[in-house]
């Protein structure tokens, strides 16, 4: 499968935007698990990166980022430029990462 080119400048070096197509936007929300909360403290005692949720934090990245991209490729785009992430904190415990970006349609190479 082709990736979407996705960046976070505004343009895309040696290619042309030839049409600006929208918002593209991609969220998961996700909350804490019991079992990790328990390692992850225990760790924190100790010292150290918390695994646990470093990886849950890139799990759910990768998720917002490939909705992003979904609803770009239903606008037609070839690229999404001016990409960027957030977070909030929906409730205690849980989470939302949000990734969102411009979809644009690109001059042929």
């Amino acid at each position: 499968m082709n990736r979407m080119i996705t960046v976070t400048t505004p343009t895309i070096e040696g290619r042309t935007i030839k049409r600006t197509l929208g918002l593209v936007r991609g969220s998961a929300i996700r909350a804490r698990h019991l079992g990790k909360d328990i390692q992850a403290f225990l760790r924190a005692i100790v010292g150290g990166e918390l695994h646990e949720y470093t990886k849950l934090l890139a799990e759910t990245r990768e998720q917002s980022l490939d909705r992003m991209v979904d609803d770009a490729v239903t606008l037609g785009a070839d690229a999404i430029v001016s990409a960027r992430f957030a977070t909030s904190v929906i409730m205690g415990g849980a989470a939302e990462m949000l990734a969102y970006g411009t979809a644009v349609e690109l001059e042929p190479e």
